[in-house]
């Protein structure tokens, strides 16, 4: 297949390109800076002044939109809250006006999300059929974001969206910060230590993208997220398990948000969600617990 992919260099991204170009799939980058073609990977310059993507696309089988600041960088500031919306607005209304200019319409159009549409509870099992919307910054842009790629129905393409669970990796994402407290034998609890984590390994995120490419039933929201959630204090646990290091030294609430204000809900408070829909697909997790995920990225 022909592949487009809106945020490809990005933590999630380069591993849905790799597996890709593992699988003989030819892939196409959009980008804001130019850059060199690369064995199986053609760029192509969007979202500046006299960029004409749709001119150098071709026929594309797929797009995968990815593009969007990162919720991980940075202190939730008013202004980084409008940019995390703004710049996944912006992107997908330029893949919309590409795809609309394209002669011969993708089959199908996956959408990056997050489980962050969700609210969050400590007693709630959310699933794809869930219709309470978080009304924070994620829930808000995660709402939206998958209304505005939903419009693609009406040029027949297949729409599916991806909404993950907090995805770990071994040097980006998530992990590594969660992790550094205990390498300095100081980690701990954080917070009351009841709220769940939905997480995911990003080898599993990859490998379900490439999933809902190819199986032509698939559409609407799947949450990416491993079959067991846990709570933060058996989080924390897992990894002093897996570095074997203490787990004595609580984080309290506070200070979370007095170091990370709004952002600090990622870490204070979460959701059980279920991936059922995904497994009921024919999915197969490779790492579907933490402690094996841990075992992997941190050994």
């Amino acid at each position: 297949m022909r592949i487009v992919i809106a945020g490809g260099s990005g933590f999630v991204g380069q591993e849905i390109t790799k597996l890709l170009l593992d699988e003989g799939h030819e892939v196409i980058i959009l980008s804001r800076k130019q850059r060199v073609n690369e064995s199986g990977i053609q760029y192509v310059t969007w979202l500046t002044d006299g960029a004409s993507p749709e001119s150098e696309i071709g026929d594309a089988d797929a797009f995968i939109n990815l593009a969007g600041v990162s919720i991980n960088d940075g202190r939730w500031t008013e202004e980084h809250q409008k940019k995390i919306y703004d710049s996944r607005m912006i992107a997908t209304d330029e893949l919309l006006r590409i795809i609309s200019k394209l002669p011969v319409k993708p089959h199908v159009f996956l959408n990056a999300s997050a489980v962050g549409i969700y609210p969050t509870s400590e007693t709630i099992i959310y699933t794809e059929k869930s219709d309470e919307v978080d009304d924070g910054i994620l829930g808000i842009t995660v709402r939206d974001w998958e209304q505005k790629a939903s419009t693609l129905k009406d040029f027949g393409i297949r729409v599916a969206y991806m909404r993950f669970g907090l995805v770990l990796g071994k040097d980006e994402g998530a992990l590594p910060l969660m992790v550094l407290p205990y390498k300095f034998f100081a980690g701990g609890k954080v917070g009351s230590g009841k709220q769940w984590v939905s997480w995911v390994h990003v080898k599993d995120v990859g490998r379900a993208a490439i999933h809902l490419l190819n199986d032509e039933k698939t559409q609407g929201p799947f949450n990416i997220t491993a079959p067991f959630p846990v709570r933060m204090s058996e989080f924390g646990k897992t990894i002093a398990y897996t570095l074997h290091r203490p787990n004595l030294f609580p984080v309290p609430a506070v200070l979370m948000k007095v170091a990370l204000g709004k952002k600090s809900k990622l870490v204070l408070e979460g959701q059980f969600v279920s991936s059922d829909k995904l497994i009921a697909s024919g999915f197969e997790f490779k790492y579907p617990t933490l402690a094996a995920a841990l075992d992997d990225l941190l050994n």
